[in-house]
Parts: structure tokens; C-alpha cells; sequence
């Protein structure tokens, strides 16, 4: 077998959960099956994860680095800011068609996180971080766009957070009527624009710094 890094097998490993989670399930994944999925031996499973627990941690992480790259990048400012938070939540709507399998398992780890004692904090955790990355957003527009929330940056990133997590959800329950999740994805996107100081005259939202 090919020696590598910890950090590399860590991210080889992860991604082999992610695989088999999202194909057997959460509950009936083991760490036997992971190893295999990855192509290493059990002990090299337990040399790079000391829990179960860690192992989860990671795959919440990796799948959602997956998609806030894709967000990042499309983050690059507009005419207005209003197209400019449209073009980041059509990169991520479009990760999510494209890559349905890894969020409905995000969804199955929350609820595998509040069912599993000891578990628990894993849960909140995952849902803290994904604030954390909507305020990371916030301020990453803030720099570039010249806006002011109107309400507090931590609350303002709950809030997308939710309705980012309800409309995946409404996804993957329902599937995919592209002319309604277009417009809910304007109406979002104008919720934001209004959510900030000093909208233009045609209420999109402030123009882009020069």
C-alpha cells in the first residue's frame, strides 16, 4: 500500500465515507466498509480516525467545503449586489442538482447526530458551522459591495442558512420544478438586497465599489 500523509489519507478516507454513507446509509456504514470503499486496511482506519465521532466531523466538513468553494468563486461582484448573491445561490442550487446524494446525507447525519447519544453536540455543531460560513459570505460581500446589513451579520447568516436548508430539503422531498425554484431563488435573493443598507432606487440592492 502507498504511503501517505496523515492529512491525505484523512481526505482519502473521508471522501470513501461520503461514498458509502450516501449509498448504505449512515447507520449501516461501518468503519470496516469505509476502509474498503477506500482500499486500506482496518488499521489504517483507526491510525487516522481515534472515533467514530471524528470520522463524522470530517465527512460534515469535507462535503461542506464541496460546495462553499463553487459559492466562493461565483461570489465575484456585479453590477449590483443583488446579482451578485444571485450568482452565488445559482453555484450552490447547482451543486445541489448535480450532487443530490451528498445532501440528502447531510440531513440523515443531523438526524443520526440528535438520535445517537454522545452524538448529540455533532448536530449543533453542524449547524453552527454552516452560520459561520454564511457570516464568513457576508463579510467577503461587505469588502467588495458597499452594503451594511440591516439586521446583525450572525443573524442575517441564520437566517440564509434556514431557508438554504428548507429549500434543499424541499428539493429532495418534492424534486425539481425549475421555473418555481428559479423565482424562489429571486425571492431570496431580494430578501438579502433588502436586508441591507442603502438600496438603490430600483431596490436591488447597493452598486458594486468602484
Amino acid at each position: 500500500m502507498t504511503r501517505m500523509p496523515l492529512a491525505a489519507r484523512r481526505r482519502q478516507l473521508t471522501e470513501a465515507a461520503i461514498r458509502a454513507m450516501a449509498r448504505d446509509g449512515v447507520s449501516r456504514t461501518t468503519t470496516r466498509s469505509i476502509a474498503a470503499e477506500a482500499g486500506v486496511s482496518l488499521s489504517v482506519f483507526h491510525y487516522c480516525f481515534d472515533s467514530k465521532q471524528a470520522l463524522l466531523e470530517s465527512v460534515i466538513t469535507a462535503i461542506t467545503d464541496h460546495y462553499v468553494g463553487v459559492v466562493k468563486r461565483a461570489l465575484r461582484p456585479r453590477d449590483t449586489l443583488r446579482e451578485t448573491v444571485r450568482a452565488g445561490f445559482t453555484a450552490y442550487w447547482d451543486h445541489v442538482r448535480a450532487h443530490p446524494d451528498e445532501h440528502m446525507l447531510t440531513y440523515e447525519l443531523t438526524q443520526y447526530a440528535l438520535r445517537t447519544p454522545g452524538c448529540e453536540s455533532l448536530a449543533r455543531r453542524q449547524h453552527e458551522r454552516y452560520g459561520e460560513i454564511y457570516l464568513d459570505l457576508i463579510e467577503r460581500l461587505s469588502g467588495a459591495v458597499a452594503f451594511e446589513p440591516r439586521v446583525p451579520g450572525p443573524v442575517l447568516a441564520r437566517y440564509l442558512a434556514a431557508v438554504t436548508d428548507g429549500l434543499t430539503l424541499d428539493f429532495l422531498v418534492v424534486g425539481e420544478d425549475e421555473t418555481a425554484f428559479a423565482t424562489m431563488l429571486d425571492m431570496i435573493s431580494d430578501q438579502v438586497a433588502a436586508l441591507t443598507q442603502g438600496p438603490d432606487p430600483g431596490g436591488r440592492g447597493p452598486a458594486v465599489r468602484p
